[in-house]
C-alpha cells in the first residue's frame, strides 16, 4: 500500500500561515505568479524585494481585484475610486 501524500493545493478562502504557524490570511485570488492573501490585522506587510535584494517602495501600488486600477500605496484607499469596490476587493501589487 503507497503512503499518501498531504494535499497542498489551495483554494480560495483557504487559511494560510507562516512557517511558525502564524496566521497570515485567507486565499483571495490566484495568477501565474502564485497566489494572493486577504491579510489579517494581525499580519505585518513586507516591502517588496527586487532580485538584487534591494527594497522597491516606489514600485509597491495597490490594485483593484474588480476594475484592475491602480494607484500609489502612501496608504489603502477605503473603496476603489474607480468602480466603487470595497476594500476587501484592494490588494497589494508590484509594479514591473
Amino acid at each position: 500500500m503507497s503512503e499518501q501524500q498531504p494535499d497542498d493545493r489551495l483554494d480560495l478562502g483557504q487559511t494560510v500561515y507562516d512557517a511558525d504557524g502564524t496566521e497570515l490570511g485567507t486565499v483571495r485570488g490566484f495568477d501565474q505568479n502564485g497566489f494572493y492573501v486577504s491579510a489579517t490585522t494581525e499580519a505585518a506587510v513586507m516591502p517588496s524585494v527586487d532580485s538584487a535584494g534591494s527594497k522597491s517602495a516606489e514600485a509597491l501600488m495597490w490594485r483593484c481585484w474588480e476594475c484592475g486600477e491602480m494607484g500609489q500605496l502612501s496608504e489603502m484607499p477605503e473603496s476603489c475610486p474607480t468602480c466603487g469596490a470595497p476594500k476587501e476587493e484592494i490588494y497589494y501589487w508590484q509594479e514591473d
